[in-house]
């Protein structure tokens, strides 16, 4: 196994196309394809499943492409202290639940980082999903929360995948309403007072497990609910629909002035808000500058 021939399969990756791989590699495509083939029957693994629309990525594949990834990292790194080489783009890439403060989080890490060239990625996404993005390696870091009733089952899941879970903070649970809700000015909210209003909540896909959901106390059972796939259609509901969501009490407000309210939720509940990391795997720089804001943000709020 050789440096190049890492570079050529995460250039087919980054392509999704041998032939396309090869041009950018000026190389040919029989030189390319032979190649990627010799480092498969080396691995004893299928990388990539060739059809007639082209290759798709096998699930040992995104596996080995996540390490590959990390040792061409790595070794632009060492080319550039000691070489004096070209600085290399750098990639960074994580999963997150879809948290305001992770995306703040994000900003500081690309104006701190401030280099000429990047590929910077940030996936708000499906819990399972992210446990799958971290243990691919497809992302260095993830965002997650545990609860006390998914905390057996998701440590169970990181722990057979081999991912940590370290703590940023843990809080209440807090129902996120519009500023005009009739219950915005409560000083706590009791679970029976939400009946009549649209219980919001992010749809999970394929694994549509009450484990998975961001939403805390996702078994109770409500009159009106109301799936969504990403953050500014809750906030729409929100305010267009008096609609609520429980989570932590973490809502930046400059993100969207005073709006949105969060108001204590009466519950024995407890949401511990975590970074998972693969173990196999030693942070990058670009990952200790992204713990770095995330601590600092949720410290402030």
């Amino acid at each position: 196994m050789t440096l190049q021939q890492l570079k050529y399969v995460l250039k087919v990756a980054d392509k999704g196309s041998i032939n396309e791989a090869a041009k950018s590699l000026f190389i040919s495509q029989p030189s390319l394809s032979n190649a990627i083939k010799e480092l498969e029957k080396e691995i004893k693994i299928t990388i990539f499943t060739r059809c007639n629309r082209g290759i798709t990525i096998s699930n040992e594949g995104a596996e080995f492409l996540g390490y590959a990834r990390q040792v061409i990292q790595q070794s632009d790194m060492l080319e550039e202290k000691y070489l004096n080489a070209e600085p290399a783009k750098q990639r960074f890439c994580i999963s997150t639940q879809h948290c305001t403060f992770t995306a703040n989080a994000f900003v500081d890490l690309v104006k701190e980082f401030g280099g000429s060239e990047y590929e910077f990625t940030i996936r708000e996404t499906k819990t399972y999903e992210i446990i799958e993005d971290v243990k691919t390696l497809r992302s260095e870091l993830g965002v997650i929360y545990l609860s006390n009733y998914n905390e057996i089952v998701i440590l169970k899941l990181l722990k057979e995948s081999n991912i940590s879970f370290s703590e940023l903070f843990t809080s209440k649970p807090h129902v996120f309403l519009s500023k005009t809700h009739p219950l915005a000015d409560n000083i706590m909210i009791q679970l029976e007072e939400l009946d009549d209003y649209p219980c919001l909540s992010f749809e999970q896909g394929e694994y549509n497990s009450f484990y998975f959901s961001e939403e805390i106390l996702s078994t109770r059972s409500v009159k009106k609910s109301i799936k969504v796939s990403d953050r500014a259609a809750i906030v729409n509901f929100m305010i267009g629909l008096n609609g609520y969501t429980i989570s932590s009490g973490v809502f930046p407000k400059y993100l969207h002035g005073d709006d949105i309210v969060a108001v204590p939720l009466n519950a024995d509940e407890n949401i511990k808000v975590g970074v998972i990391m693969h173990k196999d795997v030693t942070m990058t720089k670009l990952g200790e500058i992204y713990l770095e804001a995330l601590k600092k943000i949720t410290m402030e709020l």
